[in-house]
């Protein structure tokens, strides 16, 4: 989701998506372009015969379902923490009430999955010293020929920032290179609800560190304009996604 600074009080991530969970279906609406392009993107590239499918951040879960029947997948795990947003979940789904950080101690050890999915900047919501551990364990979920979806809001996106800010992101990083310089505070303010949570933009070279030091691969990379959801040529027009696969 599209991050803002905000001077609110900022909320753990699960506790933010318990406040907006009444009004996510018009959040949802206000970035269909973009939100059903990366769905087509994912159903395009559904391995053959793919019998599972596990939403890792699924929200109210009607996202894993339409990618699922387009693709006749039967069998649809919803990973989410937050109750609110579980309320309303397909009978179904089968469902993992937990953060996508506990999915080493919680997973069943005999679960693996052809079709693994974090989409919409969910990776974004996890802090730091636990992204790779998160990574890591979505790979170690995946089916032999399995695939692993994700996208990221893009640090250096200048179609969705604009081109001064990219720009002095860029010089920034530069001169004071850190991780944490894609920390920001993510603010929704929908219908006079207003929830502030941690959130994290990524750059290109932050991605591919991650994706390598999980011993992911990288199969495919597209950019994907925020707001019409067209495919863009470069990421200075777009968001990341990215499909990934077990290494070796």
């Amino acid at each position: 989701m599209n991050p803002d600074h905000s001077s609110d009080e900022v909320l753990d991530p699960v506790a933010a998506y318990d406040c907006v969970a009444p009004l996510f279906a018009d959040m949802s609406r206000r970035r269909e372009a973009y939100l059903r392009k990366v769905e087509d993107l994912v159903i395009a590239r559904v391995p053959a015969n793919s019998q599972s499918l596990l939403d890792v951040g699924a929200g109210d879960g009607r996202r894993a379902v339409r990618i699922a029947r387009a693709a006749e997948i039967h069998t649809i795990v919803l990973l989410e923490p937050s109750a609110k947003m579980r309320v309303g979940a397909d009978a179904s789904c089968e469902i993992w009430p937990i953060r996508a950080e506990e999915l080493n101690d919680a997973a069943p050890a005999e679960k693996s999955f052809d079709v693994i999915i974090c989409l919409w900047n969910v990776l974004g919501h996890i802090r730091a010293h636990e992204r790779l551990k998160v990574l890591k364990a979505l790979g170690q979920l995946l089916s032999p020929k399995g695939a692993l979806f994700v996208d990221v809001n893009h640090r250096y996106n200048m179609r969705a920032y604009g081109s001064w800010r990219t720009a002095g992101r860029m010089m920034y990083d530069r001169v004071f290179p850190s991780e944490a310089n894609g920390d920001v505070t993510t603010r929704w303010d929908v219908r006079g609800v207003v929830c502030s949570t941690y959130g994290h933009v990524f750059t290109q070279l932050e991605m591919q560190r991650l994706i390598a030091a999980a011993e992911l691969v990288t199969a495919e990379v597209i950019f994907v304009d925020y707001e019409s959801g067209e495919i863009q040529p470069s990421g200075l027009k777009g968001n990341l996604f990215y499909v990934l696969r077990r290494g070796g």
